[in-house]
């Protein structure tokens, strides 16, 4: 028979962890945290106690000679009360330098030396006050001071332990009553007074009480930190995006243990149309499974109304980001990054889905089943259903929506005739961008940059880079940018076709692409500088061309 007790190392790292999904490693990610706080704790209490040790053994060196003649400053220094004050000092930079090892201390371990530093360093600060109020008396001082000296180093102990070292508050009472509980004797036996007994004890029980009610609120709002963290049975870990329609944190399944990409959607954008157009975005992403588009994995609410769904996580990096960090890529690798973009539009445009918001930033590169350079597309959240009867309920007519600097002719000054070419037109836009390093047009403003599309030809991009571009491949390119629809490749696989066609373009290689990505693994890319001409045209925008204002920008 199995039993489905948990172990106390278990138990104790559901303390620590506080909501953590069980696992080994959760366990482990929650007792390197405590033995974290331990060390963080010890190293600070070291500090201020030694620091105070060597305040005291300055002020010996004024006054022994001048309040106490013939002592010299290691006499003093060797009294009862200052060695057991070094005492304590030397014991938590032991914890400190014990807890700094790399070596993972075990939970149980943790546990005692959490509670055995505490209550042996207070039991020693608690001599300390007696001996200097010993000291204090025979020298004709106040020998309160002393005992108040030994208090308050304890109490502070205690309460600082409070706020660095996760308890729950049971563990801090039964801890901090134990550390504290020596003042009591210690008193008795310094005083022989039954009234400094209950004064030591009522400040105590104070110190004990502050320690436990702070312990509880700091335990209290890990839980809740932990709870707003969780998504059914996904744990939020880091925000990795954002876009026009919501966050997108890095995740992990409480079961399957892979990571995982999770959108949500804020609460301040949480309106009816926005929950509309964001459940659309999952259910018809959800539709397509080819290899080049980001797979749906599940979605759903949180007890509080918050809409998520959970999608594969990709490691890699955007092609916006490649072009920024590395420049201008190979026509041969342009060429194999567009003819997925192809085949994951393919599928999306035979399902009558426009995307809309095809850009450098949307298409993701990373490694998928040992194969490099897998381009992924993402972010659904301005596709289309084609048939009318299935047209968007959330959107007007006459506001266009995506990214300017991609944005096709027709979608510009029409955006309810988008069709399936307004992709391909982007998807040109973002080849020029990979070849050049710069977008097809420019500008100081939104509109200046719709201008150009309606307007303005294009300028080969062999004319923008000093890079070869192969005639053929920018023959491609110019075809998609084309003003009139009419012109362009008639549909995602017939781009397809033309890009393999491209018998001038050097292949870009398996092995080319494995040498790449060994590269971008081994060392940390350096941080992305934005073209400042771009401006807003490089955000995704929502724009009501009724009366050419400016609705809303948001980040894309």
């Amino acid at each position: 028979m199995v039993s489905s007790t948990p172990s106390p190392g278990a138990r104790y790292a559901s303390h620590v962890a506080v909501a953590m999904p069980s696992g080994s490693g959760d366990l482990e990610s929650a007792r390197a945290f405590l033995q974290d706080r331990l060390r963080q704790s010890a190293f600070w209490v070291f500090i201020l106690s030694f620091g105070f040790y060597l305040m005291n053994i300055a002020t010996s060196s004024l006054i022994s000679d001048a309040m106490v003649p013939g002592h010299s400053v290691l006499q003093m220094q060797l009294e009862p009360g200052n060695l057991f004050h070094l005492a304590a000092s030397l014991l938590f930079c032991a914890l400190w330098l014990a807890m700094r090892h790399p070596s993972p201390v075990p939970f149980s371990w943790l546990r005692f030396l959490d509670a055995a530093a505490l209550v042996v360093g207070c039991t020693w600060f608690a001599l300390m006050g007696r001996y200097l109020f010993v000291m204090q008396q025979s020298l004709g001082f106040d020998p309160s001071i002393g005992l108040f000296a030994g208090l308050l180093a304890s109490a502070n102990v205690v309460m600082g332990r409070a706020i660095f070292v996760p308890s729950t508050p049971a563990r801090t009472l039964a801890v901090s009553t134990a550390a504290l509980l020596p003042m009591l004797p210690v008193t008795a036996l310094a005083t022989g007074s039954a009234s400094a007994v209950v004064n030591v004890a009522c400040w105590a029980t104070v110190s004990i009480a502050i320690a436990t009610v702070g312990s509880r609120v700091i335990f209290g709002l890990r839980k809740e930190a932990a709870r707003v963290r969780r998504l059914g049975q996904y744990t939020l870990e880091e925000k990795i995006g954002a876009g026009g329609m919501g966050v997108v944190y890095r995740a992990s399944h409480a079961m399957l243990r892979r990571p995982t990409a999770i959108k949500l959607l804020p609460p301040e954008r949480a309106g009816v149309a926005n929950l509309l157009r964001f459940e659309r975005e999952v259910q018809l992403t959800s539709q397509l499974s080819h290899p080049n588009t980001i797979a749906i994995y599940d979605y759903g609410r949180t007890p509080d109304g918050l809409f998520y769904y959970a999608m594969e996580y990709l490691d890699g990096i955007n092609l916006d980001d490649l072009v920024h960090r590395y420049g201008p890529q190979p026509a041969g690798r342009v060429v194999a990054i567009l003819d997925q973009v192809c085949g994951a539009l393919s599928e999306a445009h035979r399902r009558g889905l426009v995307h809309r918001d095809i850009k450098p930033a949307n298409v993701i590169l990373t490694e998928r089943g040992g194969e490099p350079d897998v381009a992924k597309v993402v972010d659904f959240g301005l596709v289309r259903p084609l048939e009318p009867g299935n047209a968007d309920a959330t959107q007007s007519t006459s506001v266009l929506t995506g990214t300017p600097l991609y944005m096709s002719p027709e979608s510009l000054s029409a955006p309810e005739s988008s069709d399936p070419r307004s992709d391909l037109y982007a998807v040109g836009a973002v080849g020029y961008f990979l070849l050049t390093g710069q977008p097809v047009f420019e500008g100081t403003s939104v509109f200046d940059i719709v201008g150009h599309h309606l307007h303005s030809e294009p300028a080969p991009p062999s004319q923008r880079t000093t890079h070869p571009v192969p005639s053929d491949l920018e023959a491609v390119i110019l075809s998609c940018l084309r003003k009139d629809p009419a012109q362009r490749p008639s549909d995602a696989a017939a781009l397809r076709g033309d890009l393999r066609g491209c018998g001038m373009v050097r292949v870009w290689t398996t092995e080319d692409a494995a040498t790449w990505w060994r590269a971008f693994r081994s060392v940390e890319p350096p941080a992305a500088t934005r073209p400042s001409a771009a401006g807003a045209a490089g955000l995704t925008v929502s724009v009501d061309i009724g009366d050419r204002l400016t609705q809303a920008i948001t980040r894309g």
